[in-house]
């Protein structure tokens, strides 16, 4: 068999290291030499990585402990992200990770919120939220293992810095004989008789060879781009943010187990809470704003005061038509947008994807397909959950919003919608990341259903309004039994130069 004997990584960002520490533990070093080639300072990012709770797999696979984990990358915990102004002015809501309510009977839950909010009953939809009630009180502490409790029903991600994440990741790489090389990349040779990638050219006039490329350099890198010359797709008529300032504060005071999404006239502002700071993006359309007003905009709304200068980069809302071509696999071709912080869950999926079709030297084919067909259909999923927080609003006060409101959808998100609308299902599909208590908490601010599952039905409403009241009330008792998040983050990961005040 042609075995594949080396991997060169181009982009040594926190992506590029990911995908090195995940290879360097699946393979073996007498197997299979990883090289990660690249600038020491490259990026793809802003000044912080947030993390969806998939990320709980990359730990169990590592074998890294979570401690040690945000002590050393200035971490936070994440129990969702809080929205506001995106439905309208003065609107709020919570996408948390975990369940939402209870079945009762053979029914989902959410049939009989529907049922009580129509005929004027019952509480908001966050209520029955295990996460988003602890988000709300600002507590967190890990869920428990005992299912007959309301504490185990819910998840968690994090709020890392995005620097000291890329440095952890590589000092695990290299400590499983991952081999850096700090050199900017300048060219790519191919081979003439079949477009495969021959070697990489450095600053140095070095070049490093290797059997398979993995591509971590961003949308427009010099491997995808320029060398293979990848069709890219287009989502900017649904995404409409082409550009991303992000700058770092001293912190509030605050410490939210959650990030933070704030509508605004041509885009929105994000704050993800560090240990020592907090992040501030700004994603914004070019068209109705230049980039010194993204800038002066960002800078006027921080909570406290900004310590370091705005970082300015181009989004490119969309993916390529195909992620592996030849000898060359692209972890960060895409930019769907930093909105639900998928970038990092992305590049996972993507390198598991790659372990389970793990090629040899001839490239079969049918493998690269494969890898194409199901890395397209999960982004393009997420794609229409991105899709729905810019369609869904009311908003009219500004061009953008208007343009937003007004837009036409990918057929695969009309149809969630009309399903939604008429009959209050959730239709999932298959390669769905985002599951169904996700597309609900943003479908019930999007549209009024008009009706729901007729078995809900079969219960009393008396019985189900106190059903439902019981759970409202299990969730805040419990709920008040945690520590606040920034007291367990000070007593059980506590980062030193967090407490220097550096």
């Amino acid at each position: 068999m042609d075995r594949v004997q080396q991997i060169v990584i181009a982009g040594g960002g926190t992506v590029g290291w990911l995908a090195a520490a995940t290879l360097a533990r699946l393979l073996q070093r007498n197997f299979c030499q990883v090289r990660v080639v690249g600038s020491p300072n490259s990026t793809t990012s802003g000044f912080s990585e947030v993390a969806l709770p998939s990320f709980h797999r990359l730990n169990s696979l590592l074998g890294i402990n979570e401690v040690d984990l945000l002590r050393n990358t200035r971490g936070t915990f994440r129990l969702g992200q809080r929205f506001t102004d995106w439905g309208s002015l003065g609107n709020r809501y919570f996408h948390g990770f975990g369940s939402v309510g209870a079945k009762l009977e053979a029914v989902p839950f959410h049939h009989y919120w529907l049922k009580l909010r129509g005929m004027g009953e019952g509480a908001s939809l966050e209520e029955y939220s295990t996460a988003a009630v602890a988000a709300k009180q600002g507590r967190f502490a890990p869920p428990l293992d005992d299912r007959r409790s309301v504490l185990s029903l819910y998840s968690y991600g994090y709020h890392f810095h995005a620097a000291s994440l890329a440095a952890y990741l590589r000092e695990y790489a290299e400590a499983h004989g991952v081999v850096g090389i700090d050199r900017p990349v300048v060219d790519a040779r191919v081979r003439g008789q079949d477009g495969f990638i021959e070697a990489l050219l450095l600053d140095d006039g070095s070049q490093v060879h290797a059997d398979l490329y993995i591509d971590c350099g961003g949308t427009g890198s010099l491997l995808s781009q320029r060398a293979l010359h990848t069709a890219y797709e287009d989502w900017s008529e649904w995404l409409p943010c082409d550009r991303w300032v992000t700058a770092l504060s001293a912190g509030a005071g605050e410490l939210p187990p959650y990030s933070e999404s704030m509508a605004g006239r041509a885009g929105w502002c994000r704050r993800v809470p560090l240990q020592h700071c907090v992040d501030n993006g700004f994603a914004y359309s070019s068209r109705y704003l230049s980039d010194d007003e993204a800038a002066a905009t960002l800078l006027a709304d921080l909570p406290g005061t900004a310590i370091s200068e705005p970082r300015l980069l181009r989004l490119t809302p969309g993916r390529p038509v195909d992620f592996w071509i030849k000898n060359c696999i692209s972890l960060t071709g895409s930019m769907p947008e930093p909105l639900e912080s998928t970038g990092l869950h992305l590049a996972q999926t993507g390198i598991a994807r790659l372990v389970t079709l793990f090629p040899v030297t001839r490239f079969s084919p049918c493998d690269i397909e494969e890898y194409n067909r199901q890395t397209s259909m999960e982004h393009d999923r997420i794609r229409d959950f991105l899709i729905l927080h810019y369609k869904s609003t009311q908003r009219g006060d500004s061009p953008f919003w208007e343009s937003c409101r007004g837009m036409e959808v990918p057929q695969t998100l009309r149809v969630k919608i009309e399903l939604f609308r008429q009959c209050g299902r959730l239709g999932t599909l298959d390669g769905e990341h985002f599951g169904e208590e996700s597309w609900l908490a943003l479908l019930v601010q999007a549209v009024r259903a008009q009706s729901y599952d007729p078995l809900a039905d079969v219960l009393e409403v008396a019985d189900v309004s106190a059903a439902l009241s019981r759970m409202r009330s299990l969730i805040e008792d419990a709920v008040g039994t945690l520590p606040s998040h920034a007291s367990y983050v000070e007593q059980h990961c506590a980062a030193a130069r967090a407490r220097s005040g550096a």
